[in-house]
């Protein structure tokens, strides 16, 4: 044991995984270990058994990565980077005590939804909001407060499930709603509603399609429709957007996105959205929309098992100042978005001059995180042809920092529209070590 402690390439992982992981992880393969030959042949084999075991574990913790791959909100890699003021906000706010639920005016308790809630509003227009730590929190505080043992009416065609195996009719269950479907997959009209509404009916909800799209001989309700029926019933209108787009994509070149202001335009009681997707700002769940159904919210107990700490709130804070101050395009993910192809051309041609083997082609980014799943937008990658591309690939995953690239054609391709500009002679000093 004490040798392979000491041995270089097991103390590498100490700093990383604590040197008692790493012995209870010894003790484990020195038992399970079933070896022949001598004794340095054992050493050896124990010593490569534990070096794979422990690169497993540390490659397992959350780690800086370098997106590649070219969809602009990966959920798989931690959707929206931060920007510097956010990074910054976060420093400041996490580095000593703060304000978080203290009133500086009247030395007494404060709340932490105040001040938040406010920029909320000058940020969409709403008339209230409130903030959770996801949207799917979000949405449970919605049908907990409403529809416990009542009823929700959806479109057949939007119970969908986005990743992760999250389903909108499951929400509905635990919540202790009663889902009822109207409509078909396909086309769904405001008869449909109108004739499912009974005195059980909590709430008329829509929701984002995420990842798919239906086409063709379709017909959907539109939220002005729904918020007349429900007007007209007594009964208030939810709408689950998921991505949460407060500007039109496309100022950026992107196919139009349905945004904040408009469900809210059309008359939404309460709309929910994400923090981390095309806000462009941290995890977090926001609700927006009516003073007073945001306030049956505020007053539901579940609250605190779903409030939002406060790093999120200084990292959402930065991120809607500049929503506020007309500085969407200090947002990481806008300045992917507006980055035009011949300014990737450009970044690219510091790859061929030190890459030989690199070449330039032209490439189709994503904006992700469930939104637009079906529209393109032209970028640039660079390609390196290689006889084991998934080997290639792997050998950039497992390098620090890891990269994480797609396969095309046999090829490797790196979109510069999701690297970084500062991250480019990173992944050029790695690309050039490569065999």
């Amino acid at each position: 044991m004490h040798r392979v402690l000491q041995d270089e390439r097991v103390a590498v992982f100490e700093a990383e995984l604590g040197r008692e992981r790493i012995k209870r992880a010894t003790d484990n393969i020195i038992g399970r270990a079933r070896l022949s030959g001598d004794g340095q042949q054992e050493y050896e084999a124990v010593v490569a058994a534990l070096v794979e075991h422990l690169g497993a574990l540390a490659y397992a913790a959350p780690a800086r990565a370098i997106n590649a791959t070219g969809v602009i909100l990966h959920t798989n890699l931690g959707r929206a980077p931060l920007g510097e003021q956010t990074v910054a906000a976060i420093a400041a706010l996490a580095s000593g005590y703060s304000n978080l639920e203290y009133d500086l005016e009247t030395g007494e308790r404060g709340s932490r939804h105040t001040a938040i809630g406010e920029l909320l509003c000058d940020v969409t227009g709403a008339a209230d909001a409130l903030v959770v730590n996801n949207c799917a929190a979000a949405m449970l505080l919605v049908l907990d407060t409403f529809a416990k043992s009542r009823e929700v009416i959806v479109a057949r065609g939007e119970l969908v499930e986005i990743g992760g195996g999250f389903r909108v009719p499951d929400v509905l269950e635990r919540s202790g709603a009663v889902l009822v479907e109207v409509g078909a997959t396909n086309r769904v009209y405001t008869e449909d509603f109108q004739r499912a509404l009974s005195p059980r009916t909590a709430l008329l909800l829509r929701t984002h399609p995420s990842n798919y799209r239906i086409e063709g001989f379709t017909h959907e309700v539109s939220a002005r429709e729904l918020v007349d029926l429900g007007h007209r019933a007594g009964v208030p209108v939810v709408e689950d957007l998921g991505s949460g787009a407060l500007v039109d994509l496309r100022e950026f070149g992107a196919r139009h996105e349905r945004t904040v202001q408009e469900a809210l335009a059309d008359g939404v009681g309460l709309v929910t959205f994400s923090g981390d997707k095309l806000l462009g700002g941290p995890q977090a769940g926001i609700v927006v929309g009516e003073a007073p159904l945001i306030a049956r919210l505020r007053s539901n107990p579940l609250l605190r098992a779903l409030r939002v700490g406060k790093i999120a709130l200084a990292a959402l804070r930065a991120t809607l100042l500049l929503y506020r101050n007309g500085e969407t395009r200090r947002i990481p993910i806008y300045r992917m978005l507006a980055a035009s192809p011949d300014d990737l051309r450009d970044r690219a041609r510091c790859y061929l001059e030190k890459i030989p083997e690199a070449s330039v082609v032209e490439s189709d980014s994503y904006v992700g995180g469930g939104a637009l799943p079906q529209s393109a937008v032209s970028s640039i990658a660079v390609a390196i042809v290689a006889r084991q591309p998934d080997a290639l690939a792997a050998r950039l995953r497992k390098g620090d920092p890891p990269i994480v690239a797609r396969i095309e054609e046999g090829r490797v391709l790196l979109d510069l529209r999701t690297i970084a500009p500062d991250e480019d002679d990173i992944v050029i000093g790695r690309l050039s070590l490569l065999p």
